[in-house]
Formats: C-alpha cells, sequence, structure tokens
C-alpha cells in the first residue's frame, strides 16, 4: 500500500488532483476515526477530517516522502484537533445526552440473547463514564490516550505524530492513566 501511496503522492505534487482523491479513500476512515475519538462529536469529527485532507493537499509538497505517510497525515488530523479542543469553551454536564452515541451502542445491532438488559444499560453506563473522564483530561494527555488506547497506536507512531519524544509520550501515557484512574475510581 506504502507504494501505492507515494506514487498517488507524486502524480499529485505533478498536478494530479484525482490522485489524491484515491489517497483520501484510503484513509478517510482512520482520520476521521482519530477526529471522533479526539472530539467526540460527530460533526465536528467530519469538519476535522475534511480539514485534514484539506490542509495535506495544500501542503503535500512538505512531505517527506522517506517517511510515513500515514505518520504525517495523522499528525495533521490530530494536531486540527488539538487546535480544535483548545478553543472550545468546556462545557461538561452529566446528565446531558452524549454527542455520537449512536455509533458507540453495538449491542442494539446484536440479536436479542446477548445481554441482559440491566447488563446493557450498565456497560452503557460504564462507557458514558469512560467517555467523560477522558473529557476531563487535560488535551495533551487526551491525545496520547485516545492515539495509545483507542487507535491502538505504537508509542513510537504516537511520539512520531505528535513531534514529542518517545520519553516524553511514555510519561503522558503513564500521567493520563492515573489521572483516568482517579476519575474512574468510583467503578
Amino acid at each position: 500500500m506504502d507504494l501505492i501511496v507515494q506514487r498517488r503522492i507524486k502524480q499529485v505534487i505533478k498536478g494530479d488532483q484525482n490522485a489524491f482523491g484515491e489517497i483520501v479513500e484510503l484513509y478517510k476512515d482512520k482520520v476521521y476515526q482519530i477526529c471522533f475519538r479526539m472530539l467526540w462529536d460527530r460533526h465536528e469529527a467530519e469538519d476535522a477530517a475534511q480539514e485534514t485532507f484539506l490542509k495535506a493537499f495544500l501542503n503535500i509538497h512538505t512531505y517527506n516522502q522517506s517517511k510515513k505517510f500515514s505518520t504525517w497525515l495523522y499528525r495533521i488530523a490530530t494536531n486540527l484537533c488539538i487546535d480544535k479542543i483548545r478553543k472550545k469553551k468546556p462545557d461538561y454536564h452529566l446528565d446531558e445526552e452524549i454527542a455520537g452515541t449512536e455509533g458507540l451502542n453495538m449491542y442494539s445491532h446484536l440479536a436479542s440473547g446477548g445481554q441482559l438488559p440491566e447488563e446493557e444499560v450498565e456497560s452503557l453506563e460504564v462507557q458514558a463514564s469512560i467517555h467523560d473522564a477522558i473529557l476531563m483530561l487535560p488535551e495533551k494527555y487526551r491525545s496520547v490516550i485516545v492515539l495509545k488506547y483507542i487507535e491502538e497506536l505504537p508509542l513510537q507512531e504516537i511520539a512520531d505524530i505528535l513531534e514529542l519524544p518517545l520519553g516524553t509520550v511514555k510519561t503522558r501515557v503513564h500521567r493520563g492513566r492515573e489521572a483516568l484512574r482517579k476519575h474512574l475510581r468510583h467503578l
């Protein structure tokens, strides 16, 4: 896949806009997932994903082709989301419905006989608690927690995406986990 992407990038640099459409098709789902997991709002995540691809297209000439394209693209997405988080005034209400939960509740798509209704409600409550705890983290911890535990990226790739030393990423993962543990000790 990397060879295909590298070939398409060269075509984009030469002026072939259709080649960039193929790149978007390859990465659109993963970029959206990263944005959604950081912003927890479907519409904001869609906007951030579109903005990511626009910024990547406009700055494709700055991409270092000796590095992984996905890392460069995910860094753009992560930085855009961090900017959005910083600009957004926090307004957390524990009794408010969580935006975008339609996509998180997969139990409603299963045939009956799976979980008991009480277990399903308990699972949703745990998900909501985890979601709220992640939202309460400072953005520097939230980004590494999302990339490590939700996107399941290796620490070195997280360091590349966030342009941080590996030791700093390890420290932030540890401190983010500790902060989550404090928020979730009642579970």
